[in-house]
């Protein structure tokens, strides 16, 4: 029987990350490159940074059958998904430890999916198709590239799976090319991440700004502003003409009004946020766009939210519906 094996250096098959090291016998995804990782000065981030929301492998083939072997260096991981020609076949639950699934697939040539956990650090083997004639990449250079920034909130650890966070439900839905750098607890306008975006091709870009900077404080009424349109310059400078969308804080009942370390409320949070657009698109950039929170998930939608901040799944798929038309409609004037 044909065997395949596809290991990160198969061209065009896995997708979503920004460098791949190996280590201990598999591959480690990186979603922030990991030969400056040392300069971001926070091991946090660079830990999320480890892990592999929106990364996937994905194959036209008439393979029988998958198997991938998944080590979990962390207690608690997220699943791993497959995908049959865009809808779920397997959901593939993963522990601490070396995993190995193997799914059987349908009979006949379908474009198969493999979502790795989108919460929880994991090292892969490569992605071994049995009784495959053909394995072919199922994209190619021309494809819309979409880069999203932001916290938990894109990283989505309570999603049902890592395709059903609200970025790789609008990616499968418009048929973009995903890379996800949300980074659960840790978007802080980090100049790392500022340059990693920079760095990678994008047709639209969009930042999912200010929840854990009112979580931690980590900047105030003199400086938020200045710091988020600094993050939206070096990412313009990189990408002149590329359509921006910044996304101010979604709905928290208990932050709206509650002062942070830094005397900020949530609701100054979203008008520094706010304002920082306001102002670089009076002086013409006229293709930075800002979408505000609430109207993503409001006041109304306050029973999805379980702990008051994080979104459940249905809450992920109400963004995932509400956001999908909206970037649809700023990606498509980039070719305007």
């Amino acid at each position: 029987m044909t065997v395949l094996r596809l290991g990160p250096d198969a061209p065009g098959i896995w997708r979503g990350s920004l460098a791949w090291t190996g280590e201990d016998g598999a591959w480690q995804p990186w979603r922030l490159p990991p030969d400056r990782v040392d300069t971001a000065h926070a091991p946090d981030l660079v830990l999320r940074a480890r892990m592999a929301a929106g990364v996937r492998a994905t194959v036209r083939t008439d393979a029988t059958a998958l198997e991938l072997r998944v080590i979990a260096l962390d207690d608690e991981v997220a699943p791993v998904d497959v995908l049959v020609d865009g809808a779920l076949w397997r959901r593939e639950p993963l522990g601490a430890g070396a995993t190995t699934s193997r799914v059987t697939l349908p009979p006949g040539t379908k474009v198969v999916e493999v979502w790795l956990p989108q919460y929880g650090e994991a090292r892969v083997g490569p992605l071994i198709l049995h009784g495959a004639t053909t394995a072919e990449p199922t994209g190619d250079d021309g494809d819309f590239r979409w880069v999203t920034y932001g916290s938990s909130i894109t990283q989505c650890r309570t999603a049902s799976g890592p395709s059903e966070t609200w970025p790789a439900l609008v990616a499968r839905r418009l048929g973009w090319d995903l890379t996800c750098l949300g980074f659960s607890g840790e978007c802080h306008l980090d100049p790392i991440a500022a340059r990693a975006i920079a760095d990678t091709r994008a047709n639209l870009i969009s930042l999912c700004l200010g929840i854990n900077v009112y979580g931690r404080g980590s900047f105030g009424p003199r400086t938020l502003a200045g710091q988020v349109s600094g993050f939206i310059q070096t990412v313009r400078d990189a990408h002149p003409g590329v359509p921006v969308v910044v996304i101010s804080p979604i709905t928290s009942p208990s932050r709206e009004r509650l002062p942070n370390a830094a005397t900020m409320t949530l609701e100054d949070v979203r008008g520094a946020v706010g304002d920082a657009v306001a102002v670089l698109r009076l002086r013409g950039e006229a293709r930075l766009h800002l979408v505000d929170g609430p109207s993503v998930l409001g006041p109304d939608e306050a029973h999805l939210l379980p702990d008051g901040l994080h979104p459940n799944a249905d809450g992920y798929r109400l963004m995932a519906e509400r956001l999908a038309p909206l970037l649809a409609h700023h990606g498509h004037a980039a070719d305007a």
